[in-house]
């Protein structure tokens, strides 16, 4: 007989939920997604609650498993709330707003022998596996990343993500660093970072943050979510063997100036295929790594007033 499937709570339809989250669970035999949790949306056909409390009550021994998809600032009380109730727990990245929410979390899910998934989708595609590879026999010598992109289109009218804790630039820019983190054989610390910060906002739109690998490697990041027209998620590797570029948000690798793979949107799919093996070995991956380094550039940022910004 094939093992039952994973009973699923999904918590938080904002536009990633919708876009990617919903497609992926549909699509995955693995699962079955009995109830969501959100105050204004909800899916027909589907069990629906105003938040995380409404949802464990009224589906009391009927989950197994949640997919936190709400802003960090709130999603570890939630994360809390779900392991004491003895549930699985995915979590959409950031996995929370400081890396010590995170590791506690981690702690907590270990104690409660619970699978604890901090799902970092820019990792799951094929071409970063293939670049990790690469990479692992080559040294070093420079990094650059340029995420550039504009948060109109990707976070319409998102206000949460640029006031205290939002992360702003660092929202979409954690994808990059949750890249670099998975293909670079070596650690990496923050040196320095400068950030603009609108005058009416408390988060930073732009950024350009100075890193070091553990080898003495130079990494720099150019960021942005104010980019009008063509948006730009690269990644350039120089190493000892030339250039590796990693463009479009890790879906298309290039090696030597010459195309080697392109993958397709396959990320959420695999998260969710990956969530469930975790939880078949009772296992957890609670990788905090991405999360540190947009710590570290906030903490040692010198911070430049700009213009206010409204959506």
């Amino acid at each position: 007989m094939p093992p039952s499937p994973i009973r699923l709570g999904l918590v938080g339809l904002g536009k990633i939920a919708r876009d990617q989250h919903l497609p992926a669970i549909t699509a995955n035999s693995g699962f079955d997604l009995v109830a969501v949790a959100d105050p204004i949306h909800r899916i027909d056909g589907v069990r629906g609650y105003a938040g995380l409390d409404e949802m464990l009550a009224g589906e009391a021994g009927r989950l197994d498993a949640v997919a936190l998809c709400t802003p960090p600032s709130v999603r570890v009380p939630l994360a809390r709330q779900a392991i004491a109730a003895g549930l699985d727990v995915l979590l959409e990245k950031p996995p929370a707003a400081a890396p010590t929410q995170a590791e506690a979390l981690a702690q907590l899910a270990a104690r409660a022998g619970v699978t604890l998934y901090a799902a970092w989708h820019s990792r799951e595609s094929e071409v970063v596996e293939a670049a990790r590879a690469w990479l692992a026999t080559r040294n070093v010598r420079s990094v650059h990343i340029a995420w550039r992109e504009n948060v109109r289109q990707w976070h319409p009218g998102q206000d949460w993500l640029l006031a205290k804790g939002g992360f702003g630039v660092f929202d979409p820019a954690i994808n990059a660093f949750s890249i670099l983190t998975e293909i670079l054989p070596a650690g990496i610390c923050v040196e320095g970072a400068d950030l603009i910060v609108p005058a009416n906002r408390q988060s930073p739109t732009d950024a350009h943050v100075r890193m070091r690998c553990s080898t003495g490697a130079p990494i720099t990041a150019d960021l942005s979510i104010l980019q009008p027209g063509h948006q730009q998620w690269d990644i350039v590797v120089q190493t000892d063997d030339g250039d590796l570029v990693l463009r479009e948000g890790g879906h298309r690798l290039e090696i030597g100036g010459t195309l080697r793979q392109e993958s397709g949107n396959d990320e959420y799919p695999r998260i969710y295929r990956r969530f469930a093996d975790l939880i078949a070995r009772r296992a957890s991956d609670a990788d905090a790594s991405p999360l540190a380094l947009v710590a570290d550039a906030l903490l040692l940022g010198a911070v430049t007033t700009g213009p206010d910004f409204e959506f």
